[in-house]
């Protein structure tokens, strides 16, 4: 049902945010925006719909750095996240198994980027020195120290440090529920967000195809200026309202389908892993993380290249023992993204904008780094709004593709032939044409910052060349003319590194002592 519009419609000013969906997107949408809108002294109301029947996906357990950043901003202190997240510390990922398939195959992704990554490109030394002069190992080994914290099993930070700072660069695993909790209590009671609990019924427009208001069942009406669907993979406003199809990746990753499952530690003092342990498996990879009660396990994979049943036992074989009373959650993923994301006066945030197989933990960071760009910049009246839709549509459709690029590089770089699924995942055709550029000019030149010109990519260069040597892609870097001149700096940097690494090794504590502490006594605010 349409409306006439109102005169003067494009300077309406843009005060009534209206959210749909609850869930992790759904509250970080209403607390960044609401405490945008409390210290800049606004009159912006913020209202969010939370279904009273569609519950949320609440798999997603793993972040980036970039959420330390959220977290300050919508007010929460780090010591209430890990209380009332189950929160545990994230130094990256080890990957197992993804190039040979052979008990000693993995390596590393820290979180740290190279040491003097601003001083120098420290890729092509490593490959020229590797075997002398002392350099030994593996390149994330030897250009950061990150990877030694988590072999023994190190905490980033010391009990002393101020909240969101530490010794070395961390993100965090957590339990999506308990975090979604934590966010709508926060928005709630100290934002003055306004929460309403219904289903949406029926949409009504404007004549210029905006929206208005939305109907819920018991004839509430509800409306708005700008409207943000976090509605999950029901996506019932970009979706189902303005029909925006998915741009569809399946050709390009496969994992098609996830199982879930919830593992309770043997013993109350357990380590706790400190990064993401992701094991390649026949048909996909089996994700590992580490909570403060618990881990969460999950194997993605492709529908095409084994069944649910064979899923499902090479999850339980891998967990082993405790297996055997566990339940086991089924996902399916339906691997793309919206083509327009932001349309009229609606934008799509979370799974409702796309979703990609967990790999890289890319989900919660994109909904973050959406909501920087839409609360840094809410539109103030809806003229502006066109503008700034433009603008998202253009940024993020970069970003959604370099995502896929770079989740793909992780297959692309396989020398595995044992099964299908790996023999498929190099296959040229499902590679995309600039991954397939980037690789042939990485085979002399390593990844660098001009290789990625956006002004804010969501993984960079260091992501890049920790995984390209990680999984030992075939380099002539050694042949590079700055390399003989540059030498003497660049082991003096390897040099840093290895000094870093004895430090941090003396100074950090075990990682479930320190979260023991933390949940205590807290950390200190300034």
């Amino acid at each position: 049902m349409r409306v006439e519009d109102a005169a003067g419609p494009d300077e309406r000013p843009v005060r009534r945010i209206v959210i749909v969906g609850g869930g992790t997107a759904g509250w970080i949408a209403a607390a960044r925006i609401a405490a945008r809108n409390a210290t800049g002294g606004g009159d912006i109301t913020v209202t969010l719909i939370e279904s009273a029947t569609h519950p949320t996906i609440g798999v997603g357990e793993g972040t980036w750095p970039t959420m330390r950043n959220t977290l300050a901003k919508v007010g929460i202190t780090e010591t209430e996240f890990i209380r009332g997240s189950d929160a545990a510390f994230k130094q990256g990922a080890r990957f197992v198994g993804w190039t040979y398939g052979t008990p000693d195959d993995a390596y590393y992704h820290p979180l740290n980027p190279p040491v003097g990554a601003t001083e120098m490109n420290l890729s092509p030394h490593w490959v020229a020195l590797s075997g002398s002069r002392g350099v030994v190992g593996g390149f994330a080994d030897c250009v950061d120290f990150q990877g030694a914290l988590c072999d023994r099993g190190l905490a980033p930070k010391l009990i002393t440090h101020p909240e969101y700072t530490g010794i070395a660069n961390y993100a965090y695993h957590l339990d999506a529920g308990k975090f979604a909790g934590l966010l709508k209590d926060h928005a709630v009671n100290r934002l003055g967000v306004q929460h309403i609990v219904g289903d949406v019924v029926d949409v009504e427009q404007t004549e210029g195809g905006d929206i208005r208001c939305l109907k819920l069942q018991g004839e509430q009406e509800i409306q708005g200026d700008f409207f943000i669907d976090c509605s999950g993979f029901r996506a019932i406003l970009i979706g189902g309202v303005y029909k925006v199809p998915l741009c569809e990746r399946g050709n390009i990753l496969f994992a098609d389908r996830a199982l879930a499952m919830q593992v309770p530690y043997p013993s109350a003092d357990t380590p706790i892993v400190c990064h993401t342990v992701a094991t390649a498996q026949d048909a996909g990879w089996i994700w590992d993380i580490g909570l403060w009660t618990r881990r969460g396990v999950g194997y993605v994979y492709s529908s095409s290249h084994t069944t649910g049943d064979e899923a499902e036992q090479a999850l339980r074989r891998y967990v082993g023992p405790a297996a055997q009373d566990l339940t086991v959650r089924r996902i399916d993923i339906n691997a793309g993204h919206r083509q327009i994301l932001w349309k009229n006066n609606c934008v799509a945030v979370g799974l409702s904008a796309g979703f990609l197989e967990p790999l890289e933990a890319s989900a919660l960071m994109l909904i973050e780094i959406s909501m920087d760009a839409i609360a840094d910049r809410l539109p103030r009246t809806r003229r502006a709004m066109d503008v700034l839709a433009k603008q998202f549509n253009e940024t993020f459709n970069h970003h959604w593709d370099r995502v896929v690029e770079f989740l793909k590089l992780h297959y692309v770089l396989t020398q595995r032939t044992d099964t299908a699924f790996w023999r498929d995942n190099v296959d040229r055709a499902s590679i995309p044409d600039s991954l397939q550029e980037r690789l042939e000019l990485w085979r002399t030149h390593p990844p660098a910052a001009q290789d990625f010109t956006f002004a804010r990519e969501v993984f960079s260069w260091p992501s890049y060349q920790y995984i390209l040597h990680g999984m030992q892609y075939p380099t002539r870097y050694a042949e590079l003319p700055t390399i003989a001149a540059e030498r003497p700096a660049a082991e003096r940097l390897l040099g840093r590194a290895g000094a870093q690494r004895s430090d941090a090794l003396r100074r950090l504590p075990e990682h479930r002592s320190l979260l023991g502490k933390i949940r205590e006594h807290g950390l200190q605010l300034v």
